[in-house]
């Protein structure tokens, strides 16, 4: 979660000393980004498990069972963790079609750091009356800021093609992630449904 913030503040030094650590993709996903992603589920769940969370519709926040919470954090665990390794495969692929000689570990090096500020807005989504989508839009503006002072560092492409790998790395994480949050957010929905038939309306949240 340190190195989340400190993308966001201090991007420049904080990639220098993520190369200089030189960390392998086990390494990576263990100390950073599985931590990372677990604090931020369950902060989402403590939210909607005992704030609750607005319909669709006007209304009072409504709780959301724990069991609903527990499957709607399992599943958008799931693809975000599905989406680090295949974008982290796709820059890779992007960066060879440009005559660069990029590794995985660059790959995923690069985009389980860069996607940290995302990880890090999810337990603002917990919050009622906060909208999931706006919550994903600064995270994911947060995630093309801190990739882009990363990706020359951690890639190290020819200078003329920084600027194009960039682009569609951003692009592939935006798609990527919208479509997450567009699946989770539809699961989330129904599962708000169905706790409805539940009379467990929260009070008013000071």
């Amino acid at each position: 979660m340190i190195k989340a913030l400190l993308l966001i503040v201090y991007a420049v030094p904080t990639w220098e000393r993520i190369v200089e650590a030189q960390r392998g993709v086990l390494l990576v996903l263990l100390i950073h980004l599985l931590p990372l992603m677990l604090l931020a589920s369950a902060g989402e769940f403590y939210g909607l498990t005992h704030w609750g969370k607005q319909r669709a519709e006007f209304g009072k926040p409504t709780l959301v069972a724990s069991e609903a919470a527990l499957r709607y954090q399992a599943l958008k665990f799931g693809l975000g963790l599905a989406v680090v390794f295949l974008t982290a495969q796709i820059i890779k692929s992007i960066g060879q079609s440009f005559h660069g000689r990029h590794t995985y570990q660059q790959g995923f090096t690069l985009v389980a750091y860069a996607i940290s500020p995302l990880f890090l807005m999810q337990p603002v989504s917990g919050l009622p009356l906060m909208p999931a989508w706006v919550v994903w839009a600064v995270g994911i503006c947060l995630t093309a800021s801190a990739l882009y002072p990363g990706l020359p560092r951690v890639m190290l492409p020819d200078p003329p093609a920084t600027l194009g790998l960039y682009f569609m790395s951003v692009l592939t994480l935006v798609g990527l992630t919208a479509l997450v949050q567009f699946l989770a957010g539809k699961f989330l929905e129904h599962q708000i449904q169905l706790t409805a038939a539940v009379p467990a309306v929260v009070p008013h949240v000071k």
